[in-house]
């Protein structure tokens, strides 16, 4: 079985063209950037092969894991649809943008990241007839204001799921593996979901797909955005149990 790994919130990049929709002051944007960002989990989950699917723009410009229709997006209630317009803290982020604008940033950063990683499973599909979609995350320590659930325990590891594309079996391994290793873990708490193509949605069992989300107090420090001197230890045991996934399926 073919793996993939898919890292859509790591990139602190938001290009100068864009810098003029954002109304924060450069030390506020600098702060919700490192608030917001998936900080080093390119590192933590990638190996920097064919497989993985990364987006290149910070998730405040594009977020590639919202629908693209808000009609589609509970998020939109927060302000954080596909584009974002509020903060973490549910403070004005952007302003308003024209329907041309929203178009041409969908055009060149969300559709394509989409394109890439549904060809990537499509690949997959046909030279080996099975697929797993690693969604990879990381979470803070501390709930955030805009966060819709997640008022309870905050493990250190998050198993999202789908009930059509996540198998029970690869479920447990992932979760025994990080309880093995010492981790407190939780299924779909804070967070829950895998992320599958649209077009193989609810449709498709060879396309299957886990989220794993990293508490980030684990691995860097959240206040200066720099790894600690556990993130090796952490990577490793990450991408041991990770790497273990494609071979606990057997349809």
């Amino acid at each position: 079985m073919k793996m993939i790994r898919h890292i859509p919130h790591d990139s602190t990049n938001i290009p100068d063209d864009y810098r003029g929709q954002f109304t924060l002051t450069d030390t506020a944007l600098a702060d919700e950037i490192l608030t917001m960002t998936d900080s080093h989990t390119l590192a933590l989950f990638g190996s920097g092969t064919a497989s993985d699917v990364v987006c290149p723009v910070s998730r405040l410009l594009v977020d590639v894991e919202r629908f693209e229709d808000d009609a589609q997006e509970s998020m939109v209630a927060q302000g954080m649809g596909v584009l974002y317009n509020r903060t973490h803290d549910q403070m004005p982020l952007r302003r308003d943008i024209s329907i041309e604008e929203r178009e041409a940033l969908l055009v060149k950063y969300y559709r394509p990241h989409h394109k890439l990683l549904q060809e990537k499973v499509d690949d997959a599909l046909n030279e080996e007839g099975l697929v797993l979609i690693i969604d990879c995350h990381s979470f803070p320590l501390k709930r955030l204001p805009y966060e819709i659930g997640g008022k309870g325990h905050r493990p250190e590891i998050c198993i999202g799921t789908d009930p059509f594309h996540t198998p029970t079996k690869l479920r447990d391994f992932a979760v025994d593996g990080f309880e093995k290793a010492g981790f407190s873990v939780d299924v779909d708490q804070p967070f829950a979901g895998a992320l599958t193509p649209l077009k193989h949605y609810g449709k498709d069992k060879r396309v299957m797909a886990l989220m794993i989300e990293v508490r980030r107090d684990l691995y860097m420090d959240e206040k200066t955005g720099e790894r600690n001197d556990k993130f090796k230890d952490v990577r490793a045991i990450v991408q041991q149990i990770m790497n273990k996934l494609p071979d606990k399926y057997q349809p």
